[in-house]
This record gives C-alpha cells, structure tokens and sequence, in this order.
C-alpha cells in the first residue's frame, strides 16, 4: 500500500505541476461566481467588467503645481522616466488642435439631431427674434464663446452649447498638448497611464511601482514644490502585497520557528515536522488537482479557506507520532497503527461530516470549499496511514524530558463533577456569555475588509473631487431588446435624474445617449430645429434682414443646413456603433456593452451603463435607486451592498451549518463513546460561546471570517477531545502530549495571525488566538480519569527510586 499510494503521489505532483508551470492557472477572484447559478446576471456580471477592467489597467497621476510653467515642466520630467519603459506602462497621447477637431467630426456631421435638453426647452419658448440676436452675437461679439467651425455651419450656436455641455461632464481640459484641472487656481496636468501587464501580478507591481517613484523623483528635481497624486488598482495591490511580505517576514517566520522548535524539544529530531509537512503537502496538492479536474477551476477563496485544513491535517501526524514515542518500543508501528485506528478514523469522519455540511448548501462556492477541505483532509489522513508506520520505527523517535514534563502536567488539571467549585464555573461563565453576545452586532459591509495605507485614501478621495470622476460600483444599468430602446430607457432615466442634480444628490452622470440620442430623439431635434429655425418665417428670414442680404441667402442657409443633415453618414441616424468608431467615444466606451447574452438563455438582449458623478454622500444611495424604480430595463447596481449581501449570505449558512455539524458529530461520537459523547464536544462547543462573548465585549462586528474561525475551532476542538476520550478507554498516556503540540502548533499557525493588519486575516487569527486557548485549557476538565497506566506507574516507581 505504501508503493500503490508513492505512485499515486507522484501523479498528484506531475498534476499540479503542469496546471502551475506549463498551463500556467490562476485562481477565480470574482466574488459573484460564489453564488447560484439562478442568482448570478451574466449582463450584471459584463456591465460591471466593463466598468472595472479600464480602471484597474489604468494610473492616473496629476501634477499640481503654483502655476502652469511649473506644472508642465513637471510634468515633462514625470514622463521623461515612462517614456524610456513603454512596455510598461504607455503614456497618454499628446493632444494637438488636429486631433480635437477630429473628436468632434462624427457628431459635427450630425448637429442639427444634437440638443440639449435647455436647447429644446428655449426652441420651443423663444420667439425668432431672440434667436437671430443670438446668431448676430454668435458673429460680432468676441466673446459669445468657442466657435467651432465656420459661422454658417452653426449661427445659432447649437452645436457649440451642446458641446459645452458634452464638456461639463468633466472639469478636465486640454492646453498645450495635455489635459488639466484647475483648482482655486492651482493647475494640475493630467497623466494618463495604461499598464501593459496585469495590475495584481506581483512581477508587474515591482517593476511599475519603482519606476512611479523614480518618476516622481524626476518632478520633484524638476520643481522642488511639486504636488503628486496618484491612484490606480496596482498602487492599492502593490500597498497589499508588500504588507503581506512584512507579515509573511515576521508572523509567518516566526510562528514556524515557533514549531520547529517546539517539535525539536518534543522529538529531538527534525523529521517529524518533515513527515507532517508532507502530509499536508500531499492534501493541499490533491484537493487542488481534483477540484480543478472536477469544477475546472478553483477560487481564491477556497484556497484562503482551505489552507485552514492545516490546523486540523497536522492533528493525525502529531497523533502517531507522539504515540510512537509514548507506548512501548516493543510494540511495533503497524501495532501501534491498529490501536489508534479508531481515534483516527473517528477524528476525520468528525472533520468530514463538518464539512460536508457545507456541501449541502445552494452556495457552489461553499461546496468547492467544502470539496476542497474533505479532499485534503483524507489524502493527508490516507499518507500517515500508508506512511508513517513505514518511516518511524520504535527506534527512529526518542522520548525527550520536555515531552515528559508536557505529559506530567495533566495531573494539575481538575476534572468536571456534581461539585460547588463546577457549579460557580458553570455560573460565571453563563454571566459572562450572556453579557457578551447580547452586545454582539454584525458588519458584512467589504468596506471594513479593506484598510488601504492612509496617503493613497487620501491621494483617491482628493483625485476622485479634482476630476469629478464617476464611482465604477455604483451605476444604472440599462437593458432594451434593441440599441435604439436602450437609448430610449435611457432618456426616460435622464429625466429622472435632472431634478437629483438640482438638489446636489449627483452632480452630473455620463451616459452614452448624451453622446448619441436615440433615432427618436434625433427625428424630434432636426424637427424642432427645422420649425423653430429654418421655416420660411423664422429666425433666418429676420437675420437676413439684419445683415442685408435678400431670400436666396435665407434659401441657401437652409439648404446647406438641411444638406448637411441628409448626407452625414448616408443619410443614416448618429448611433453607438457609428460614434464608437470615433477618437471622441474613447472615454465614453465603458458605458456602452451592446449586444450581450441574457439570463437564464432567455436570449441576447443590448445594454449601456449611466455613471453618476459626484456622489459624495453614500445615505443618498436608496434616493438613487428609487429613481430607477417602474422604468422599464432600468435597474440600479450597487456593487458594494451585492458582495456584502454575498458575504452576509456565506456567514449565516456558515452559521446553520456549524449548527448542524454539531448534531451531527455528536451522533457519531455517541456510536463509540455512548453517554460520554458530550465531554468531546462540549469544550469546542464551550469554545466557540466564550469567543463571540468576547468579541461583542470588544465591540468587534460578527464577520464572515469569524465563523470561518468557529468551524476551524470545531474541527481541532473535536480531535482534543476524542484523544482526551481515547486515552482514558486504552489507558495510554500520550493523549494530553498530542493535544498539547496540536494547540500550541495551531495558536502559532493561526492565532498569530491575529496581528496582522489585514481585517480578514486579523478576524481570523484572533477568533482562533481566543478559542483554540480555551479549548486548550478545558479539555481535560471534560475527560475521564482512567489513573495511570502500568507503564506510568512504572516510571514514576523508577523516578522515586532515583
């Protein structure tokens, strides 16, 4: 069996090596591929790719400086050091007049189906006479504003105000070759940089971060009194992994140091720890290989979680080995195997039965997690079974004084019993329970698992009111069987959302019907221009008049207008498709997804997205989502309340489920152990109440990572107690031995973690801290004192004597 189970751990390593060195996999991060199949929007699921993609590849950096020659030559310098590494990072392209003229070609061509909704209100109110004022004003005044193009082309100035108001979407500006933002008069150049490698890649993070700093050292030589912001997804990761380098450096070191010298004063000798790394290894490499082969891929999340199995894998390692050098020499490994068969085989059907709870819960997240962790758990079991009787004989692991002295102090424990001493414990601590889960609240928001580094929240917050940027995780999606419904829906949302930034809840959004109005409302502006306008006695006829020219002018204005409308595009409505082909829908091509698969194979349908800028203030978030309610295909993405609702969701199955594993386990134990099931489950059980006390005492929220916690706890908690159990039906002595390196070695690998910085890992490790030690230190109140054994006896006669 040994041989049989070496080949099948050399498939496994052959396996694992090709999904990581030759296919080259990478963990599933989408969150919402957690959920059910029935509660997951495939049009959702694009809209808000679409949103996140561009963000994520792109830094944005302004340079502010006292005045614009400043600002420039700070700039010049900034993108002296990026130009020389455009394999990198590429900088933004050099805008020149050319350039911006032909932004504007594709909707020139179609100025007359292009209004505001101002314009249209004024087109229908005001009578001709104000609209050949204004033409006049258009032609003599210096200061009526930009004119593009020539003056017969647009003498009312419609399409130059409905470019300034395209232009009112953002503060941002062109000069001199860059884009830039003023405020209270201080300048700031606009950087626009787009990674050219993937932005969570940690072999992109330390290429691109030094170089932003090496940049930044060029402006700051350049003008000492340069001011840098800076924003980007790869800045927040960069943040996040060098913090997990700093914790990996010194709570992961340390909590290994930690073992190792824990098992060396145990054993003497460093290949336990190499036989229980082994197992562990040979878990994780099979639950990952089988669950790629079985869901074709494995999320991040399951591997977070399922690295929680090592806390319970090493219990079955340390078990046999601290048996080995407990019992008698004489008595030979596979001897020794079948006498703790039973606990073995019961510690991991406890573990199993756990998570197999999981898998009964409508999350496929849950179930590849629960997967993932049963996997592990039996191929770790499985290689101490066929192993480490092969590896260890009674000569190969020696008894040390420390391992000694670690079994004697059992004796200083007290037991549980019908006493007054059990009686006040059993009362303060229900004191104690009750006073901290009454005050025990809950928080599922994502925000609290995120803790960026203090200058890039101040750097996002101070770009995001600079550039009045839209926020990617708060948006109207818009659906329509067609494009041109799509625009419609739209249009009707718009209307919504004028009276919204009239009261300052927004101040503005983007949406791509600004761009391209619907087929209707482009038949509806040329009409309403053709009347108001170009009729035989409208504006054109008085403004002829003004300037002295006779009826074959006004008949030529009106045909050039009308001409111009006809041949543009062949005769054809402006649409998304059309404007998408232009330089000018480059920043607007996020909000566009057109033609994309239904849900539930309910068909194709088209969809845009509305971005909302300015939305400051996150209270007003449910005035935002009632303006999209009774519009048909209208519906509103909060992103950050879905994956907190996902999160909440997790932890309250998470709940029922630990619930359940503890019916369940105390079923199976009662099959062996009968009336004294319930001192094997009582401590964890005991546990896990004396944490969630201590965590509302704290006024620390319930999260997700907490209950995690509790079912980690459960699972070491189960196997101290069926050791304890077990030691006292076979009378052996190295029960309290194995439940003391398992704690300490799972206090060192998980509780420690309780110090990071990260929020989940910290909710983790302390929940762990807190209920492994509790656990720890009331499991053998709860056993059954068998006295010792003749061998103990024995000893303790000779240690007399000397």
């Amino acid at each position: 069996m040994a041989l049989i189970w070496a080949l099948a751990v050399a498939l496994l390593l052959a396996h694992n090596g090709y999904l990581w060195l030759v296919k080259g996999v990478v963990p599933d991060t989408d969150i919402m591929a957690l959920l059910p199949v029935e509660q997951r929007d495939p049009v959702l699921q694009q809209a808000f790719t679409h949103m996140v993609d561009a963000a994520q590849q792109r830094v944005i950096v302004l340079v502010g400086a006292d005045d614009w020659e400043h600002a420039r030559a700070a700039a010049d310098a900034y993108n002296a050091v990026l130009s020389k590494h455009q394999d990198l990072l590429q900088t933004g392209v050099q805008l020149s007049a050319q350039n911006q003229q032909d932004w504007l070609a594709p909707s020139q061509q179609m100025r007359l189906s292009l209004l505001t909704p101002a314009q249209q209100t004024m087109l229908r109110e005001q009578a001709p006479k104000y609209w050949a004022d204004t033409a006049l004003q258009q032609l003599y005044s210096p200061f009526s504003g930009p004119k593009l193009g020539a003056w017969q082309d647009d003498p009312f100035g419609l399409f130059s105000g409905w470019v300034q108001a395209r232009a009112q979407e953002t503060p941002v500006r062109p000069r001199d070759g860059y884009l830039f933002v003023e405020n209270k008069g201080r300048p700031y150049i606009m950087l626009l940089l787009n990674l050219q490698q993937p932005a969570f890649s940690m072999a992109t993070q330390q290429a691109v971060l030094p170089l932003l700093e090496q940049a930044g050292k060029a402006a700051r030589q350049a003008v000492p009194t340069v001011e840098l912001i800076s924003a980007g997804v790869i800045l927040h990761a960069g943040a996040g992994s060098a913090q997990a380098s700093r914790e990996m450096s010194t709570i992961g070191i340390g909590s290994l140091l930690g073992i190792v010298l824990l098992m060396w004063l145990t054993f003497r000798s460093l290949r336990p720890i190499g036989l229980i790394m082994l197992s562990i290894g040979i878990g994780c490499m099979a639950a990952f290989s089988l669950c790629w082969m079985i869901f074709g891929q494995v999320h991040l999340l399951t591997l977070v979680f399922g690295a929680s199995l090592i806390g319970v894998a090493q219990d079955y390692g340390i078990y046999f080995l601290c048996s080995r050098v407990s019992v008698d020499p004489s008595l030979g490994s596979w001897q020794l195997l079948r006498r703790l068969l039973p606990g073995l085989v019961l510690t991991l059907a406890a573990a199993v039965i756990g998570y197999v709870g999981l898998a009964l819960t409508p999350f496929p997240g849950l179930r590849q997690m629960a997967l993932f962790s049963v996997l592990g758990l039996v191929f770790a079991w499985l290689t101490v079974i066929f192993w480490f009787p092969a590896l260890l004989t009674a000569n190969t692991l020696k008894s040390s004084s420390f391992a000694g002295w670690v079994g004697q102090t059992r004796r200083h424990w007290p037991l549980l019993g019908l006493n007054r001493g059990s009686a006040v414990a059993a009362l303060l601590f229900g004191i104690f329970a009750v006073a901290g889960i009454t005050q025990l609240t809950v928080n599922d928001d994502i925000r609290s698992l995120q803790t960026p580094p203090k200058a890039l929240l101040a750097d996002q917050i101070k770009l995001g009111k600079l550039l009045d940027a839209p926020t990617p995780v708060q948006f109207y999606l818009v659906r329509g069987a067609s494009a041109e419904q799509v625009l419609q829906r739209e249009e009707a949302l718009k209307l919504r959302l004028e009276p919204l930034i009239a009261k300052h809840i927004i101040s503005g959004y983007q949406a791509m019907s600004n761009w391209t109005p619907s087929m209707q409302a482009q038949a509806a502006n040329r009409a309403l221009v053709t009347q108001a306008l170009l009729g035989a006695d409208g504006p054109l006829k008085a403004l002829a008049a003004q300037l002295g020219e006779d009826d074959s002018w006004v008949a030529q204005m009106r045909s050039r207008a009308l001409s111009a409308a006809a041949d543009a595009n062949g005769g054809r409505d402006l649409t998304p498709a059309e404007f998408l082909k232009s330089a000018a829908s480059e920043p607007s091509r996020h909000l566009w997804l057109g033609k994309v698969e239904g849900k539930g194979g309910q068909g194709s349908v088209y969809a845009s997205i509305v971005a909302l800028r300015g939305l400051d203030n996150y209270g007003n978030l449910p005035v935002l989502k009632l303006a999209a309610e009774q519009l048909d295909g209208v519906s509103w993405v909060d992103k950050v309340s879905e994956i907190s609702s996902v999160l909440g969701h997790y932890r309250q199955y998470m709940g029922w489920v630990l619930s359940g594993a503890y019916v369940a386990i105390y079923l199976l134990l009662f099959t062996r152990y009968r009336s004294a099931a319930w001192r094997v489950l009582t401590p964890p059980a005991i546990a896990s109440i004396a944490t969630l006390a201590m965590l509302g005492l704290l006024g620390q929220p319930l999260q997700l990572f907490h209950v995690l916690a509790l079912m980690l706890i459960l699972g070491l908690g189960v196997d101290y107690g069926i050791f304890m159990q077990e030691q006292s039906m076979q009378r052996d002595r190295f029960a309290w031995l194995t439940v003391g390196l398992s704690a300490a070695s799972a206090l060192l690998s998980f509780g420690l973690l309780a110090l990071s910085g990260t929020p989940p890992l910290h909710a983790f490790g302390f929940t762990m801290l807190i209920g492994i030690a509790i656990v720890w230190l009331i499991a053998p109140c709860f056993s059954q004192d068998s006295g010792p054994d003749p061998q103990q006896k024995k000893e303790e006669k000779n240690a007399n004597k000397n």
